[in-house]
């Protein structure tokens, strides 16, 4: 079972965290720490795999990573897991974003919250993977897309798709 999918950057600002069991919120900021504190250390030849610690559970705890640019994409698992298979899982999960997103970055993650969330929760419910086909995650994302573009619906995301648009484009020069 999938216990949290955490995204964090290069200096370990939470991005995205998701708990799929009940942790009170200290324990979360603990975990989130001491995640990050033992993946940036690695080397990007290093291993992606490492053994939970108390905190996260015990020997019976995996934590599967990815380091993609300025971002760690994060699984915590139980031993039940396949690790390759989680790694698998990870690169759809970016895959799917940079789909929707055209180019994911660190500013999408920030702006686009609710749909990476709703992304997300196409392909993870409960801490059980539900889809790992690109192209239907993606047809649901913009299925919910064109349903709230029908409704009218003002989000987060739609008021900060100008914010984000004007600030790649920013640095783009």
């Amino acid at each position: 079972m999938i216990k949290s999918v955490l995204i964090f950057n290069n200096h370990g600002k939470p991005r995205l965290i998701k708990f799929y069991q009940q942790i009170d919120i200290a324990t979360q900021q603990a975990l989130v720490q001491e995640i990050f504190s033992l993946v940036s250390k690695r080397p990007d030849t290093a291993c992606n795999f490492l053994e939970g610690s108390k905190l996260l559970g015990g020997k019976d705890t995996r934590v599967i990573y990815r380091h993609y640019a300025t971002l760690y994409f994060v699984f915590v698992v139980d031993e039940s897991e396949s690790e390759l298979g989680i790694l698998d899982l990870i690169q759809v999960f970016v895959e799917s974003l940079d789909r929707c997103f055209e180019n994911v970055c660190e500013l999408d993650l920030i702006f686009h919250f609710d749909e990476v969330h709703a992304i997300l929760s196409e392909i993870i419910q409960g801490g059980l993977v539900l889809e790992t086909n690109m192209s239907e995650i993606v047809a649901a994302i913009n299925e919910m897309n064109r349903a709230k573009k029908k409704t009218g619906g003002v989000t987060a995301s739609s008021l900060s798709l100008r914010a984000t648009e004007s600030l790649k484009s920013g640095f783009r020069h």
